[in-house]
């Protein structure tokens, strides 16, 4: 059974230990290295900085009660916007739904903060993560990621009004 979690900046310690897991399965679909956040990068400010991001959104999911994948949301430049980032679903539990509970989340999330597009970024060489998010509706966009300006291929996703009678 797939849960998740809401990460709060008391959970630095998991985020730190899945992101590092993360970064070491899969360096090249990220923007960043293991030894961005290790050695000086490794303090616990930071780590807490990261979950205490403005706006930003943090799930873990775990499956039959042990960490199994994270993924994030974040704002961008434009209010009607935010952006996926951080996805990553360990190799052990890939094919059990994690990924899809993870999306699906950051995508509620997107939705009452009144987010009209959910984008994100995404190696071109990725063909797992591009067939998720295929799947997930995720079309192909001509804009370059603000988070991640190298070569990525941008995605994005039109997400339905939150209608809100008062």
């Amino acid at each position: 059974m797939v849960e998740l979690r809401i990460l709060e900046p008391d959970d630095w310690p998991l985020w730190r230990e899945l992101r590092l897991a993360a970064l070491a399965d899969a360096e090249p679909a990220f923007g960043s290295t293991p030894a961005d956040w290790q050695g000086d990068g490794d303090r616990e400010e930071r780590w807490r900085a990261r979950l205490t991001m403005h706006g930003s959104h943090n799930v873990v999911a775990f499956l039959d009660g042990r960490p199994a994948g994270m993924a994030g949301g974040v704002p961008t430049e434009t209010a009607d916007s935010v952006e996926l980032v951080s996805m990553w679903v360990s190799p052990s539990a890939r094919g059990r739904g994690v990924g899809h509970r993870l999306i699906r989340e950051i995508e509620r999330w997107a939705t009452r903060r009144g987010a009209g597009t959910l984008r994100l970024s995404v190696k071109p060489g990725n063909a797992p993560a591009i067939a998720l998010y295929t799947r997930h509706d995720f079309r192909d966009a001509e804009e370059i990621s603000a988070l991640d300006q190298r070569a990525s291929r941008v995605m994005t996703k039109l997400l339905p009004a939150l209608h809100n009678p008062r």
